[in-house]
């Protein structure tokens, strides 16, 4: 569940993703305790550093590339902004933003576990997520 704990809970989701802008991560963990995910969206080293000191499970760093997928988006970090976040956490890294068939196996060699991917998916939703699969394994 995207920024809402309290759907999360009411829906018994697995898990919840915040931003910066939204409830802080801990007071997200005394919610929806402990056996739930919980991730953090960053944008910067400082952030970054900042969520990593939390109970999160898992750091999204982004946007990795241009998104069209957010009205006000960040200042893109790019590769290199995946590379330096690789550097500040040992927790599970999940890039975000722009990311595509085309980019998705430089983005992992930078250092993200995952990728998150809106954008990609809705062109032809089967065979995107299928290609990915592909790409990805």
């Amino acid at each position: 569940m995207n920024d809402r704990a309290d759907l999360c809970l009411g829906a018994d989701f697995d898990g919840v993703h915040v931003g910066q802008d939204d409830l802080s991560p801990e007071s997200v963990r005394a919610l929806i305790g402990q056996d739930r995910w919980l991730g953090v969206s960053t944008h910067n080293p400082e952030q970054l550093r900042a969520a990593d000191l939390t109970s999160a499970d898992y750091v999204a760093i982004g946007p990795v590339f241009a998104t069209s997928s957010k009205e006000n988006p960040d200042p893109v970090v790019g590769l290199e902004g995946v590379r330096r976040a690789r550097a500040l956490t040992r927790k599970p890294l999940v890039a975000i933003g722009g990311i595509t068939r085309q980019n998705a196996v430089s983005v992992i060699e930078a250092g993200a576990d995952s990728v998150a991917v809106i954008s990609d998916l809705f062109r032809d939703p089967g065979k995107s997520a299928e290609e990915f699969l592909r790409i990805l394994r």
